[in-house]
């Protein structure tokens, strides 16, 4: 019952659900197709009388009293007001639980727990207070059904309204955040996955109908997620810097100090922030040593080491770190961390870890975009005439779309950069000046390769 992600799910909605009992009922059999074809059209005010009628009187005869239901009563709230209005909403809130108690399988708890919280926030009927906590015990208890969009962000973004209510922790909101973030990770990648297999029969127009249905989900949902992602950054904007991280940090060490989850996270924190050159970094990386001398503490280590004039030494902890992670997914995580810590004192070497990180993980869209950026950075550096100095600006841009294919949660920053490269790349009046339409022009720099010049 999810609007935004399961775009599918009524096609589970067949017939074949009539429980033995109530099955018989002939009165509910009628009323069920009628106001089946009804919704199917969206004619929602000629389907409510039948399907109130079915509900009513026999509510687990079918999923379709609560799936199209929802549909019913939101329509109902849509076009009423007042009085009206509110016992709708009240209807809607009593189908929620209902869905659950009937057929517990398809509509967990933690489902009715999102549906309900979204219901009342869009009517402006809870506090920050009450949508957090319920949304709190939802994924504290399904966390595995917790995959609703609308409702990550709203789970995050209530509990940063109640930090600067001056109600929650600082430390609550970073706990909270990597959470979300790692769930949205964990859900994208799922559909990435669909994507990685779907993209080359659809390049090669090999595509079923069924499968053209599963990558369009896919990429759709994908993109939901991305544009949540961004917006729970935004959220937590300038409380995760440096100057709130360190402070924190230092005060919770000795309490914290052998809690891996919470030592991990906050070296990876002050990573991503690049709060690499405070002595807390340090300390914090040898506590997660200590405690788990992983792939993740030879990014961290030989960062140190980069930092401190220790090129050759940082370059074998990085290598250490993908040799020892197994699992390809962040095993390109890791590749792509220690390609962004050289995209400013070695672009080849940045760029050899970003593809390092793709082949692990072709669906790592932030290492096209990476790669895309390094060759945009060397317009100055690719070429001896301006035509030739611009042109990388083209080879920049298909890197970028690459990104936004390959990972569909990054279309939208992977269009803008796209976008922006392309219209920094020779126009049409300067390709027809050069001469060079059509033609193959090499870079000799430290990219390399080469662009086939558009044809005018």
């Amino acid at each position: 019952m999810k609007k935004e992600l399961y775009l599918m799910l009524i096609a589970l909605v067949g017939f074949t659900g009539i429980s033995l009992g109530q099955g018989q009922n002939p009165e509910c059999m009628t009323n069920l197709s009628i106001y089946a074809e009804h919704a199917k059209v969206k004619n929602y005010d000629a389907a409510y009388g039948p399907w109130k009628m079915v509900y009513t009187n026999c509510p687990d005869i079918n999923k379709a009293n609560f799936l199209y239901g929802e549909r019913i009563l939101s329509d109902k709230i849509d076009k009423s007001s007042g009085a009206e209005k509110d016992a709708f909403i009240k209807e809607l809130m009593t189908l929620y639980d209902d869905s659950h108690k009937y057929f517990p399988s398809s509509f967990s708890e933690g489902q009715v727990a999102i549906d309900k919280v979204l219901l009342m926030y869009d009517n402006k009927m809870a506090s920050d207070e009450q949508i957090f906590s319920m949304l709190d015990k939802a994924f504290e208890e399904d966390r595995k059904n917790f995959k609703n969009p609308k409702a990550l962000y709203l789970y995050f973004s209530s509990l940063v309204d109640l930090y600067n209510a001056n109600k929650k922790e600082l430390q609550d909101v970073f706990d909270t955040y990597d959470d979300v973030t790692e769930k949205i990770e964990e859900e994208n990648g799922q559909l990435t996955d669909v994507i990685t297999q779907l993209l080359p029969k659809e390049d090669a127009g090999t595509l079923t109908s069924k499968e053209k249905r599963r990558l369009s989900v896919a990429t759709t949902n994908s993109e939901s997620y991305g544009k949540i992602a961004g917006s729970v950054d935004s959220k937590l904007g300038a409380l995760a810097d440096c100057e709130n991280l360190i402070p924190l940090y230092e005060r919770s060490y000795e309490s914290k100090k052998g809690d891996i989850t919470w030592v991990k996270r906050a070296v990876g924190r002050m990573f991503s922030k690049e709060c690499t050159d405070d002595p807390m970094f340090k300390k914090l990386f040898e506590a997660q040593l200590a405690l788990d001398p992983s792939a993740d503490a030879y990014v961290y280590g030989g960062t140190l080491k980069k930092k401190a004039g220790d090129n050759s030494g940082a370059i074998a902890d990085f290598n250490k770190a993908l040799e020892l992670e197994t699992d390809s997914k962040k095993k390109s995580n890791i590749a792509y961390k220690i390609a962004t810590s050289y995209r400013r004192s070695s672009k080849s070497t940045s760029r050899s870890y970003a593809q390092k990180a793709i082949a692990a993980n072709p669906s790592n869209g932030n290492a096209y975009l990476l790669i895309a950026s390094l060759y945009a950075s060397s317009a100055n550096e690719c070429g001896e005439t301006p035509f030739e100095k611009r042109a990388i600006y083209w080879k920049a841009a298909d890197m970028a779309r690459k990104a936004g294919r390959v990972d569909p949660s990054l279309s939208g920053r992977a269009g803008q950069s796209a976008a922006s490269y392309a219209a920094k790349a020779p126009s049409k009046t300067d390709i027809f000046n050069s001469g060079m339409a059509g033609k193959t022009l090499s870079f000799k720099c430290w990219v390399g390769g080469s662009v086939t010049v558009p044809s005018l």
